[in-house]
């Protein structure tokens, strides 16, 4: 499995705790592999689910401080999970460059989401980033 087949289940599972929040990642893993129309998530994208869910607070506090005249509440379900990803990604895995997590969000929302969608995450991203480089 390569890293963006890994971080498109990572999102899948982050989507999915938008709408169940008590539900833990292993939960959703365990109800994802009762079908067998869903390949199982790796460890990577558990691992990337798992924190993400862990720093959700910080995370969002730094997608609500770029998203200027945005609340969370009025992102689109897809493009906030995409950021969350991302974000997790650029905070806290050193092994990940930033440009492939934008790169890879933005890649995801064309796919799920509209172009759109796509150039937001991307603004949202490239202002984190050059946030954390100050």
């Amino acid at each position: 499995m390569t890293r963006r087949e890994s971080r498109e289940q990572a999102f899948v599972l982050i989507f999915e705790q938008i709408f169940h929040p008590e539900a833990t990642v292993a939960e959703m893993v365990e109800m994802a592999g009762l079908s067998p129309d869903v390949q199982f998530p790796d460890a990577f994208a558990v691992a990337l689910a798992e924190k993400t869910a862990q720093q959700r607070e910080e995370i969002d506090a730094m997608i609500e401080k770029y998203a200027k005249g945005w609340r969370l509440s009025r992102l689109s379900k897809v493009s906030l999970a995409l950021l969350r990803l991302a974000v997790c990604e650029i905070l806290y895995m050193d092994d990940v460059p930033n440009g492939v997590s934008v790169n890879e969000a933005v890649e995801l929302a064309k796919k799920y989401a509209t172009t759109e969608d796509a150039s937001f995450i991307n603004g949202i991203l490239g202002s984190v980033i050059r946030g954390l480089d100050k």
